[in-house]
């Protein structure tokens, strides 16, 4: 099973890619599951002008990108709030790769506000209905989140523990329940 974590925020110093750094070695711990980040300060798009629907509509600069999309099982998008809204960035990758039928999608939102990007977190419901995907329900919002991670993606709010329990356990429930049964169908 491979699980691809989309880091949203562009910037060099992003703190919410502190929230998918540690994502990803908590989840690496709990499940078999290989769990990559793709993260986009690696990935300088150009504004979608076509969708990629098959590795072969896909320009040779992005195969490699595309391919993690496409073998991914499920993801997790984790953005920082932009003006009430989730990344751009991550929106125009998306974008490139509009419909993920039937994949689990857990949604991160982080700021260094009290807010923790809730606003971001609703529109991304949306986002991942529109990609025909399937929402945890159990979302992980992050206020202060450069007071809960430190630059090395250490939780440094030992307290905030239990809300990442929670949301990776009950994300893990759905991947299991969407992806498990898929691998052992038999194929027409």
């Amino acid at each position: 099973m491979k699980i691809e974590i989309i880091s949203g925020s562009p910037r060099k110093e992003s703190v919410t890619f502190r929230v998918a750094k540690y994502l990803q070695k908590h989840l690496s711990g709990i499940t078999d599951a290989s769990v990559n980040i793709i993260d986009m300060k690696e990935h300088d798009l150009p504004f979608v002008q076509k969708v990629w629907t098959s590795m072969d509509a896909v320009p040779e600069e992005w195969k490699e990108l595309a391919q993690r999309v496409f073998s991914a099982d499920a993801f997790i998008l984790v953005t920082p709030e932009y003006n009430g809204g989730y990344s751009p960035a991550m929106k125009n990758l998306l974008d490139h790769f509009p419909k993920q039928l039937h994949k689990p999608f857990g949604i991160v939102t982080a700021s260094p506000g009290a807010m923790g990007g809730m606003r971001a977190s609703q529109q991304m419901i949306n986002l991942v209905a529109a990609l025909f995907g399937v929402a945890s329900p159990h979302m992980l919002i992050v206020p202060a989140v450069d007071k809960k991670f430190d630059a090395e993606a250490n939780l440094t709010d030992p307290a905030f523990f239990k809300a990442i329990e929670l949301f990776t356990n009950e994300y893990l429930w759905l991947v299991n329940r969407i992806v498990a049964p898929k691998e052992v169908e038999p194929h027409a």
